[in-house]
């Protein structure tokens, strides 16, 4: 067979044994078939979309309720978009348990991590472009968070909100990150991050004569694979898009107004369950970012598995970083679980 477009992305060939799903969870392809569903519903969602406060939510509900499979189209962005975000933390949690950040893929990790606070935010700046009533956590209490940063806050505020208050400039802005800015980063440290896999060998694995396997799968068996994944991911998403709609809310009043029962997006709200302890500044800011240094560090301050333990799970050489990671999951974990409780 003679290999195709797709075919020549991926190397002529990849150890068996590393290819198994129990091994990769397919968190790496999907996350990249996910990322295609996102944008291709979100540019669908761009012709109808007003970037105004007086028509945005408004703008949302015709797409939702008036345009031919818009609901659909807007349930798929949504929902893929969740899912994205989720798979990037199942990747990172592969590469960590397996101990896939070795040199000389240490680079290629810390890309991996950039990858993911993208996604954060333009999950973030998504969740605000909705511009109704159910934003006000991210509008308000997420921005005001720049503001309590010593010496910097004001002007980042003002910079991220364009002016004193939540108001047109700051959706503009906002939208402007979403399509635009977010995008050219994801696209060139996602690009960065392919070509960092092929250039570093590929998956982690220990060195040929180490190994109790040596058959390999060619590329045509790879993409084979992950085209099965991926339909297997568009029929979940169909199913979950038709079935759990994308939140809406009534259009957004006043936006300088916290309602008491507002609520972080889902992934920010072990921060907001933070910021009960005290300090905005300490808890909003000063301890995500910590965690997400130690992270960065993982690969550079704790000890590296052996060559010969590459390619499998928990190999004993980096015990402890993974006592780090989940700790770290735990603490997140239990924090939102607060938060979301009745």
């Amino acid at each position: 067979m003679r290999p195709s477009f797709f075919h020549h992305l991926h190397p002529p060939s990849i150890p068996a044994a590393q290819s198994r799903l129990r091994y990769t969870l397919g968190a790496g392809g999907l996350a990249v078939y996910l990322s295609l569903v996102v944008a291709f519903t979100g540019i669908l969602e761009m012709f109808y979309y007003v970037p105004t406060p007086s028509e945005a939510a408004l703008s949302i509900q015709v797409l939702t309720y008036h345009v031919p499979f818009g609901g659909l189209v807007r349930n798929l962005h949504y929902w893929s978009a969740q899912f994205l975000l989720v798979t990037i933390l199942v990747h990172l949690l592969r590469v960590i348990f397996t101990g896939g950040y070795v040199p000389p893929r240490r680079f290629n990790y810390l890309l991996g991590l950039g990858l993911l606070v993208i996604t954060v935010f333009l999950n973030f700046t998504g969740y605000v472009l909705r511009w109704d009533q159910g934003v006000h956590w991210a509008l308000v209490a997420g921005t005001n968070l720049l503001k309590s940063i010593p010496l910097l806050g004001k002007g980042l505020y003002n910079l991220a909100v364009g002016g004193d208050s939540p108001g047109a400039a700051t959706l503009v802005r906002f939208y402007t990150w979403h399509i635009f800015g977010l995008v050219l980063f994801f696209i060139i440290l996602g690009i960065w991050h392919l070509f960092r896999v092929r250039r570093d060998g590929g998956i982690a694995v220990p060195p040929p004569k180490q190994r109790g396997d040596l058959s390999r799968i060619s590329r045509f068996e790879l993409v084979r694979r992950e085209s099965l994944a991926a339909l297997l991911a568009t029929v979940v998403l169909l199913i979950v898009a038709v079935f759990l709609p994308a939140p809406i809310a009534a259009p957004l009043g006043d936006a300088g107004a916290l309602l008491m029962d507002t609520t972080a997006p889902w992934f920010f709200l072990w921060v907001q369950e933070l910021l009960k302890l005290g300090s905005p500044f300490i808890w909003g800011v000063v301890v995500p970012l910590g965690i997400l240094f130690i992270l960065a560090l993982l690969p550079y301050i704790f000890p590296l598995p052996r060559s010969s333990e590459l390619g499998r799970w928990y190999p004993p050489g980096n015990r402890a970083a993974r006592l780090v990671f989940t700790a770290l999951s735990l603490v997140v974990l239990t924090l939102t679980l607060i938060q979301i409780r009745p």
